[in-house]
């Protein structure tokens, strides 16, 4: 019954309704359930992070490294440092790639 309120409300936002507090209390679980289980993807997700050096970034980039250092300073890339190194998200240079 839970399904059928969501997809209800997401079919017809401006409908109203009369429903026994069970199966709202239903509702409300599911949708909780739901965002938990996406934000533990999202989290996993941040988690496997690869941070590339300026070497490996770059290669991948296909330019000079001094073009790296004129893109950090213009902010056009963000380097994260790590045990003193500079490195870059992997995500970030698809971005990049991706514009």
């Amino acid at each position: 019954m839970y399904c059928s309120i969501v997809k209800l409300a997401e079919q017809c936002p401006d409908i109203t309704l009369s429903v026994k507090a069970g199966e709202l209390m239903e509702a409300v679980n599911y949708c909780v359930s739901k965002t938990r289980s996406d934000l533990e993807q999202i989290i996993q997700d941040e988690a496997q992070e690869k941070y590339l050096s300026i070497e490996k970034t770059a290669e991948l980039l296909d330019v000079d490294r001094s073009s790296i250092w004129r893109w950090t300073k213009a902010g056009i890339l963000k380097p994260v440092v790590l045990g003193g190194k500079r490195r870059f998200r992997l995500s970030d240079i698809n971005k990049l790639l991706e514009a």
